[in-house]
């Protein structure tokens, strides 16, 4: 997280009126709940795991048990359970 001097990015008035409520402390402002973005979506990462999970489902829809694929994919045969049973397509 990057951190900024609020003396250089907003108005005097509005400090002021921050320091009322809080002074020489490190305060995290949100984004807006529209700025906000799934995990993964900006590295690629939440594509790749739903790539994967759909591997792990035509597998053990073409015959690989639970254990076969948890070895295969080095994941507990609890997550493997989760994937396949999951009802995302």
């Amino acid at each position: 997280m990057k951190y900024m001097n609020a003396s250089k990015v907003l108005p005097e008035k509005l400090i002021v009126e921050i320091q009322k409520y809080i002074q020489g402390e490190t305060l995290y402002i949100p984004k807006q709940e529209t700025e906000y973005r799934k995990w993964g979506t900006s590295s690629g990462g939440r594509g790749l795991l739903d790539r994967r999970n759909t591997d792990i489902r035509n597998s053990f829809i073409s015959g690989s048990s639970i254990q076969q694929l948890a070895d295969e994919y080095y994941l507990s045969p609890e997550t493997i359970k989760k994937i396949v049973y999951s009802h995302k397509k």
